[in-house]
Formats: C-alpha cells, structure tokens, sequence
C-alpha cells in the first residue's frame, strides 16, 4: 500500500514539473516577439522623422547668394533661369545666362554654397545680337526668398511639401513656379516673384 502511495505521489510531482515547464515554454516566445515588434516600430518612426526634419532644417543658399555666384563666373550676362531641387539630398541650384553672343550654365550646390559646374555655349543665328538676352533675361530686383514661395505655395497647394522651385519670366512677368508635392498628387503653384501673389493654380499629373 505504502509503495502504491509513493507511485502515485511521485507521478503527480512528474506531472506538475512537466506542466511548468510547458508555461514556461509559451510565455517566452511571446514576450520576446512584443519586444522585437516594438524596436522596429520606432526605429521606422525614427528614420522618417528626422528625414522630414534634415529637409526642413536644410540651410541653403539663398537667391541672392546664387545670383552673387553666378555674376562672379560670368559677369555682364544676364540671368534668364534659376532652378532649385534637391539631388541625392542636396539642394542643387541651376542658372541659366545670357550675352549677346554666348548662353551660359552654372550649377550651384545650395548646402555647401559653392559652384560645381560651368559651361558656356554659342548662341543660334536667331537668338544673337541681344535677341535672346531682352526677351528672357529676368527683373530680379525685389524678388522674395525661396522661403516665402515656399510658404505661399505650400499654403495654397493646401498640404504637401515643396519639392522644386523654378524663377523664370513669361510677358515681361518674372515669376516663381513651385511644385508641391503630397503623396502622389502633385500642384504647381505660379507666384509673382515680387509680390507673392498667386497667379496660376493647376493640378501636375
């Protein structure tokens, strides 16, 4: 009797030990996946945060810089185009100039405010002797900062963030060209460069 007792008392403590173990067993695998889960869900915040962040902070060139620039490079031209977007992270300007004779192209790096690039070109027959130069060269006294049509564009778009600036001129009227883009949509917004006005609104496809 006693050694059936024994048996039974034994087996029981089997059973219990086996039950712990198999808790155990469940519990682990749990924790360390709701753990796992959470170290990369805010590394994923993290990353876009602060690449959201590096593009607004970015202290670029301003206008007035970039046409400092490109005046010491070529100077006694005229601008007819100033392009701004972001390349590989860095914000790249591009300028376009004008004599009588000879088109140029100058490419700024906005970040380390510094030229990358230059070339000059032999004007056609049709676009010589001034001909070019008065119907494209801009008015860039007073024009507003890349700040301010960026505000003003990105207001009237209604939500997005700007991506590229263009200042380019269209009957006698020098204006800033601003796409704004939010997910897939994308607006083009056209300010007059010195007043900030809104001139054109339209849907970039």
């Amino acid at each position: 009797m006693m050694k059936k007792t024994m048996i039974i008392g034994i087996s029981s403590l089997a059973l219990a030990l086996m039950a712990g173990c198999t808790q155990k067993t469940i519990e682990t695998p749990k924790t360390e996946s709701s753990s796992s889960s959470s170290v990369t869900t805010q590394s994923s915040v993290t990353k876009t945060t602060d690449s959201k962040e590096k593009l607004n902070d970015a202290k670029i060139a301003s206008v007035d810089e970039v046409i400092a620039m490109y005046q010491k490079e070529y100077p006694d031209t005229d601008i007819t185009s100033i392009e701004l977007e972001n390349e590989n992270n860095s914000f790249i300007y591009k300028v376009e100039g004008v004599d009588d004779q000879n088109e140029y192209k100058v490419k700024i790096d906005g970040n380390k405010k510094e030229v990358t690039k230059s070339k000059q070109e032999k004007l056609d027959r049709d676009e010589k002797d001034g001909k070019k130069r008065e119907a494209e060269k801009l008015n860039l006294e007073g024009v507003i900062s890349v700040d301010k049509a960026t505000e003003i564009a990105e207001k009237e778009a209604g939500a997005g963030q700007a991506v590229e600036w263009d200042l380019d001129r269209e009957l006698n009227v020098t204006y800033w060209k601003v796409k704004v883009k939010d997910g897939h949509k994308k607006v083009q917004v056209k300010l007059d460069s010195k007043t900030g006005d809104v001139l054109q609104t339209e849907q970039d496809d």
